[in-house]
């Protein structure tokens, strides 16, 4: 598949970005691919996790802030721990997803946003994710309330899901993270 570039505005692209945000040295990269060959959601993306190296590598303006492996990436480090040179392919992907909001160049599609919302909010109210709670407004949101209710009891009875949400968490400890997170982006006056 032929990649295609445009001319980036700076020397870099948004290579030095990236790596400032993430602190990742993409320079050690030597594409062995190790990365996407691991990467869960590699099969199900336009663009794989190397080749997002190798367009920053090549000085890839903008255009790579409208990959669909930014939004679909599942931070679960799979790539990092394959790395044979420890490049943390997650944290890029990261970086690349903040620059994506902050430049609204992308809108994540379908409803992730809906999805990370509920999940921020149970959070943030009780300290930890709370399934139950998360995904019933998720269908609230959504307007599906009553799809997939049948597999609700068998994952009662496994243990999958609890009735009650846990109360091991530091709930003040948790609001204020989310606090000092609103106010270090500006939306808390």
């Amino acid at each position: 598949m032929a990649v295609k570039i445009k001319k980036p505005t700076t020397e870099n692209g948004l290579r030095k970005i990236v790596e400032e945000m993430s602190g990742v040295d993409l320079g050690t990269c030597y594409q062995c691919k190790k990365c996407t060959s691991g990467c869960p959601v590699a099969r199900l993306t336009k663009s794989v996790p190397s080749e997002i190296i190798r367009r920053l590598h090549l000085g890839a303006g903008n255009e790579l802030l409208d990959s669909d492996l930014i939004w679909m990436c599942l931070s679960c480090e799979t790539c990092y721990s394959r790395c044979p040179m420890q490049i943390n392919t997650a944290a890029v992907i990261d970086a690349l997803r903040v620059l994506a909001v902050e430049k609204k160049a992308a809108v994540q599609q379908g409803n992730v946003p809906l999805m990370n919302s509920m999940f921020l909010k149970t959070v943030e109210t009780f300290g930890r994710t709370y399934d139950l709670a998360m995904i019933m407004a998720y269908k609230l949101g959504t307007g599906s309330i009553m799809s997939d209710t049948e597999k609700f009891p068998a994952m009662l009875q496994k243990g999958k899901m609890a009735l009650l949400p846990h109360s091991g968490a530091d709930k003040q400890v948790v609001k204020r993270i989310f606090k000092k997170s609103q106010q270090s982006k500006g939306t808390v006056k």
